[in-house]
């Protein structure tokens, strides 16, 4: 998919009125077609319907379609007040940055569109009821009957909404739903397995000024995606070696340096520099469409909030780290891109800056850690979550997962005053619970 589209629909998924609106163009369309084809089922049955639609007169009609477009309007601001309710609490208790899942989510949104539809549906089938003054009366039976349809429908969703809520506002269902959007992620931006030669490392930059330092011209924001393939089409087209400062996530103030551009050739073209911002997108927050690290950060992030003193719940930072577990192991075996890419004869082309394993365990990991110091549970997760590592890493990234046991180890004599206790921290465990602790020979009596 280009990366200007997967952009535009990731920009589109989080806007909240995006399917409403659609599933009210669809209501308004859809009235004027059955209206349409009641005129032609009135007049070629002579308005004696039967069967299943409805049979009721204009008063009847009328006072139907009233009620199903007053229930509407009063259904879509108790969802839009729950909804809003909801983000709240979620924002408070778990952290800001998870509120996109909750804005990206289809069934809030298929709710809210499927009451605006309704309601949009019922009036303009309303306007089409006649009574038997001064013209024939007209009663569109199908219309009437579909909109019975709708409201039936807008009962069911409700209930299956207001259970969606209750699952969706606890810390384990925010944590999955993230934990699975950066899967998605790692699927996308990292290939299966590792490669068997050293990562292809390019040139140094060249040893002169740049030729063109391209600046943010547009509002400040981050960098939520980039085109990479049309800035290495471009070195290549005009003999260009491309850097990056700043990597996907980062955020870039106005009129900070995004590019710096060095040529090869005799020099450079006008407007190279504007082709070459329209490569990097940037936005209000971060996203996933090419940032694993984003769903990292948020999933740290909660964990961070349930260590905090005033909150004090452990047992959610040990759900954090489940899903920090599954998210690095499925790192631990996948190749990292080089952050240079290269022409076929060795030039370099495009460097920009990227994570590599150690970024990422030390992101996982590091402030977690820090903030579970003197809870036996993090301890015991963190230590069964590292061992685990070790077994699956290869030798050339043991590295970081050694470095963090040191400094769990060195944690448990900050945090733990009795000696009982950093025995007990010690012992790892999948749960954060487990057997008594054992006697640890290196432990001073």
């Amino acid at each position: 998919m280009p990366v200007r589209l997967a952009a535009f629909l990731e920009w589109l998924r989080t806007r909240l009125w995006f399917i409403p609106g659609v599933f009210g163009i669809s209501a308004l369309l859809l009235a004027l077609i059955l209206v349409q084809v009641d005129h032609v089922v009135d007049r070629v049955v002579a308005g004696d319907v039967g069967g299943v639609l409805f049979a009721g007169g204009p008063d009847g009609a009328r006072s139907v379609l009233s009620t199903i477009a007053a229930a509407m309007l009063t259904f879509t601001g108790v969802v839009y007040s729950i909804t809003m309710l909801v983000l709240q609490l979620a924002s408070s208790q778990l952290s800001p940055r998870v509120m996109r899942t909750f804005l990206r989510d289809r069934l809030n949104q298929t709710v809210l569109g499927l009451y605006i539809a309704t309601f949009l549906y019922a009036l303009l089938v309303l306007r089409e009821v006649r009574s038997p003054t001064g013209a024939p009366a007209f009663v569109p039976a199908i219309s009437v009957t579909f909109a019975y349809g709708m409201a039936i429908a807008s009962v069911a969703f409700f209930i299956l909404y207001i259970h969606h809520v209750a699952q969706s506002i606890r810390a384990a269902t925010v944590l999955r739903s993230v934990g699975d959007e950066t899967r998605d992620a790692i699927r996308r931006l990292y290939p299966e397995g590792i490669a068997a030669e050293p990562e292809r490392r390019g040139p140094p930059l060249p040893d002169r000024p740049p030729d063109l330092v391209v600046h943010l011209e547009r509002a400040p924001g981050v960098i939520t995606t980039l085109d990479g393939e049309m800035l290495v089409q471009i070195a290549t087209d005009s003999g260009l070696t491309i850097e990056l400062p700043h990597m996907v996530g980062d955020f870039v103030p106005h009129g900070a340096t995004l590019l710096r551009v060095w040529s090869r050739a005799a020099g450079l073209d006008d407007g190279i520099g504007a082709t070459l911002a329209a490569a990097i997108h940037t936005g209000l927050e971060r996203t996933m469409t090419q940032d694993a690290a984003f769903g990292i950060r948020q999933i740290v992030d909660i964990g961070e909030r349930a260590l905090s003193p005033g909150v004090n719940d452990p047992t959610t930072a040990v759900q954090a780290l489940d899903e920090l577990h599954d998210l690095l192991r499925r790192l631990a075996t996948r190749d990292m891109p080089s952050p240079d890419r290269l022409s076929d004869d060795g030039e370099l082309l495009l460097r920009l800056p990227r994570l590599d394993w150690a970024d990422y365990v030390s992101l996982a990991l590091d402030e977690i850690r820090q903030f579970g110091v003197g809870s036996i549970q993090v301890a015991r997760r963190l230590r069964s979550l590292l061992l685990d590592l070790l077994e699956v890493a290869p030798a050339s990234r043991a590295g970081p997962v050694r470095r963090q046991i040191r400094l769990l180890d060195a944690s448990l004599a900050e945090g733990f005053e009795l000696r009982e206790d950093r025995r007990a921290a010690a012992v790892p465990s999948p749960s954060g619970q487990g057997p008594e602790s054992t006697p640890d020979p290196a432990e001073p009596a």
